[in-house]
């Protein structure tokens, strides 16, 4: 194409909206076009405006293309792929010939919009490049940009495509909304500081911190001034059975999330200095407190009273059992709420504590030292854990001493069920666009977390338990069996696959479904599914499996009240 059929327009940048559902950000230039001129492919900066490094240089958003393409991923056909490559010698090095034009491209447009290099991407590519294949769509945007020649595998998901899509005509009436105002609102989290300079960010993440910072030490300063005068006066049953070190602690863990609450009560004691938990009482209620926050802003009136009908009987029995020490951590859906306040107060009159809504950051950080309580971090290995929720989806990194870093993304199962995935099953349009826009949180992780120098992947939560649950094929749901299981890629992608396939029906027959997931496990296994390729890819297939936690943010919270 002429530099001027490059250049995206102002009607262009419209066009791209209303295809992708969201405004269309940091796109440089108009990597192909249909025949009649609408945008086909978006070409993206190698860094976004906002600082965070995006390696997906060619973004496919016709929504035909993308569900032409989506079909042939569901049928198995990048795993068949796969296998020829490491087959096939000479397929193997177009192959990674065309890893290498990929990255050439990308970093002349880097140069040529003033980005410059980009470390923290530099040799990575996307779609699996250059060993494997993890996502057509890439393949083939390159392929369209590109033109034929270049990407093999791209130029052949075009040909199987044909039935659907054909470069010879025009498919864009009514493949999108073409009526009304073009989206305008993007609610992604980063969106918040995109087009700010680099001091900009700066001083903004340095206030944000300042005001974390004073907020938790505000209330962790009225927790211990609360714990003093509503702790239970029970004595403790298991008292004798300290260490000499410490006398055992019964503390109380409520964890409330986007899409469940979760009570742990349980005994803290010292072995050889490190902190042990044992459960007394281990409880999850589907509360769905996160229901509409995402479109609203607000938390729904049934939302709040479900939470407190499960605060209620978590107060019974936590009177029951004696807690000395109440921590109660609220995350994503009440931390994006207007009206939290409401929230707030009728916690505070249920269990006589503050609940705590907790930045994505500690949340991060208590999802870590829960998950590696139980299985330790590795003997020096650095530790990815992805604590997958509602609402919102923390990274972490970090080896036995110490967290390196941390993020916290708005993308969980009930945020991409209500965005995306609303039909029954999902439509093969939806589901391209929900896994991209998983890509571009990835991508937005990579400026804070460096996945790529990640040992092992460990995967805590409700929606990778239940995964893995159906991975095993369990006859009913069991966190013995699910708690320390490793599998493979290709386990995680076939069972993730046939789980976001699946009718709410067919979900719901399952034995270890817990009916609070049904209508949102499919946008939680396209959720982890995608975590985990990308991982692999980015670490060189050095990541080849994941681990299952049984053991979250609710064990660090427990740790956490017991310190």
């Amino acid at each position: 194409m002429t530099q001027e059929q490059l250049t995206p327009t102002s009607e262009d940048l419209e066009t791209l909206s209303r295809q992708l559902g969201r405004p269309a950000r940091d796109v440089v230039e108009i990597g192909a076009r249909c025949v009649c001129g609408n945008p086909l492919v978006a070409t993206t900066a190698p860094r976004l405006s906002n600082g965070i490094p995006f390696p997906t240089t060619y973004y496919l958003a016709h929504p035909v293309i993308t569900a032409a393409v989506s079909r042939l991923e569901a049928s198995g056909l990048m795993t068949e792929m796969t296998e020829r490559l490491e087959q096939d010698p000479e397929l193997a090095a177009r192959y990674r010939k065309a890893h290498e034009a990929y990255l050439q491209v990308r970093n002349e447009i880097g140069a040529r919009t003033g980005v410059g290099p980009v470390p923290e991407i530099d040799g990575v590519s996307a779609g699996g490049m250059p060993t494997r294949v993890k996502c057509l769509h890439v393949l083939v945007g390159h392929s369209l940009a590109a033109g034929p020649g270049v990407n093999p595998l791209g130029d052949e998901a075009l040909e199987r495509i044909s039935e659907w899509w054909t470069a010879d005509r025009c498919y864009c009436e009514g493949a999108w909304d073409t009526t009304g105002a073009a989206p305008s609102r993007d609610l992604s989290r980063h969106t918040k500081t995109q087009g700010l300079s680099p001091q900009e960010l700066d001083a903004k993440r340095a206030a944000r911190r300042e005001a974390v910072e004073a907020a938790a030490n505000a209330e962790h300063q009225g927790d211990a001034v609360q714990e003093q005068s509503s702790a239970p006066q029970q004595p403790d049953t298991e008292a004798g059975a300290a260490d000499t070190v410490r006398p055992a602690v019964r503390v109380a863990a409520v964890d409330c999330g986007t899409n469940s609450i979760r009570l742990l009560i349980a005994d803290v004691t010292q072995d050889e200095g490190a902190a042990k938990l044992t459960d007394v009482v281990r409880l999850m209620r589907v509360n769905r407190l996160g229901q509409g926050v995402d479109a609203t802003g607000r938390l729904a009136p049934e939302a709040l009273q479900r939470t407190f009908e499960a605060a209620d009987e978590y107060a019974a029995l936590i009177r029951e059992h004696g807690a000395e020490r109440i921590r109660f951590v609220a995350t994503s859906a009440s931390r994006d709420a207007e009206n939290r306040g409401e929230f707030v107060a009728g916690i505070r009159e249920r269990l006589g504590v503050e609940p705590e809504v907790i930045s994505g950051d500690e949340e991060a950080a208590l999802s870590f030292a829960g998950a590696t309580s139980v299985l330790g971090a590795g003997n020096g290995a650095k530790t990815l854990v992805v604590d997958l929720g509602g609402g919102s989806t923390e990274f972490v990194l970090g080896t036995s001493d110490r967290v390196l870093a941390a993020k916290s993304t708005d993308m969980g199962c009930v945020r991409f069920t209500e965005r995306h995935l609303t039909s029954n099953p999902p439509t093969d349009a939806q589901i391209a666009l929900a896994r991209g826009d998983v890509l571009d949180m990835i991508a937005q992780v990579l400026s804070t977390v460096p996945l790529a120098e990640a040992d092992r992947l460990v995967g805590v939560a409700g929606t990778i338990t239940t995964v893995t649950a159906h991975a095993l094929r369990l006859p009913e749901y069991s966190a013995e069996a699910i708690h320390g299981t490793e599998l493979d890629i290709s386990r995680i992608d076939q069972a993730a696959r046939e789980l976001l396939h699946m009718d709410r029906e067919a979900r719901a027959a399952l034995p270890y479904m817990h009916p609070g997931r049904v209508d949102v496990i499919g946008a939680g296994a396209l959720i982890w599914q995608t975590i985990v390729d990308r991982v692999s890819e980015l670490t060189d297939g050095k990541v080849s499996s994941a681990i299952t936690s049984e053991h979250d943010i609710l064990d660090g919270i427990a740790l956490s009240a017991a310190r």
